[in-house]
């Protein structure tokens, strides 16, 4: 998870917000990561992260097995089209908890975003390239905003 954070964290413009005991996020949140582009460092309004890293299940969002010894999950808005790309299409009987493998998000892979439960060897070089293609579509998208 380290070499993911600081890949991300070295990203211009990118804002992390990572909850914590005491913040005013919700409990739920704590020890979650949330990637925006904002080269202002504030929350942008009315658009949600390109790419998250959770360490838990949600109680909407527990086919990834996340609350299990070790297990977090890297997600990433790609874009339908490149997602069905990546993944194929969302089979009804999906296995949400493989590792290491690049999977539709179970929540919102219709929406464009895969998943990538506890990321390594196999999926490392395409992670990195798909992270910084992420916050570049972001980038540009913001860009368009303003």
């Amino acid at each position: 998870m380290e070499e993911i954070l600081e890949e991300i964290r070295s990203y211009d413009g990118v804002l992390e917000l990572a909850p914590r005991e005491g913040d005013d996020a919700p409990q739920i949140a704590w020890g979650d990561h949330f990637f925006y582009y904002s080269p202002d460092g504030t929350v942008p309004q009315n658009t949600q992260p390109y790419a998250t890293i959770v360490t838990k299940d949600y109680p909407d969002d527990t086919r990834s097995n996340l609350d299990a010894e070790g297990r977090w999950r890297l997600n990433i808005h790609v874009g339908s089209t490149r997602a069905r790309q990546l993944t194929g299409d969302i089979a009804v009987d999906q296995d949400f908890s493989e590792v290491d493998t690049i999977l539709p998000h179970p929540v919102y892979g219709r929406l464009g975003w895969i998943a990538i439960v506890n990321p390594g060897v196999h999926t490392e070089g395409s992670v990195l390239d798909l992270l910084h293609d992420a916050h570049e579509d972001e980038r540009r998208r913001s860009e368009r905003r303003v």
